[in-house]
């Protein structure tokens, strides 16, 4: 998967297109997922061009990596969610079913969220 300028998170960083901003920095952004599978449903995002984890953490400077763990912390903070408990979750490539081809973490939290994952029999 290679980065599209025009994905909806490249749109959303240049301003083109609104979010519900929960946390920025100088190498983050945080907003609330338009279609949340939980009560609680926070999207972090660098602002860099990095398609995946992998990507991310292979050209990314320290200072991006550090601001990324430390936005999620932020949110977890903000959201009311850092002692109830909250899951992090960011899907690479297809098999992953990534849907945006720009590197987001999701936060999940607010209430019980249940397995990871359901197990195949």
């Amino acid at each position: 998967m290679s980065y599209d300028d025009n994905n909806i998170f490249a749109r959303i960083l240049r301003g083109e297109i609104p979010c519900r901003k929960v946390f920025e920095d100088a190498h983050t952004l945080a907003f609330d997922d338009i279609n949340p599978q939980a009560p609680i449903h926070t999207l972090v995002i660098p602002k860099g061009k990095y398609v995946s984890m992998k990507d991310f953490s292979e050209k990314a400077s320290d200072a991006e990596i550090a601001a990324l763990w430390r936005a999620v912390g932020k949110v977890s903070e903000l959201k009311g969610i850092k002692d109830s408990g909250y899951r992090t979750l960011s899907n690479a490539g297809v098999n992953a079913h990534q849907e945006v081809p720009h590197l987001h973490i999701h936060v999940f939290g607010g209430g019980p969220l249940g397995p990871m994952l359901v197990k195949k029999s």
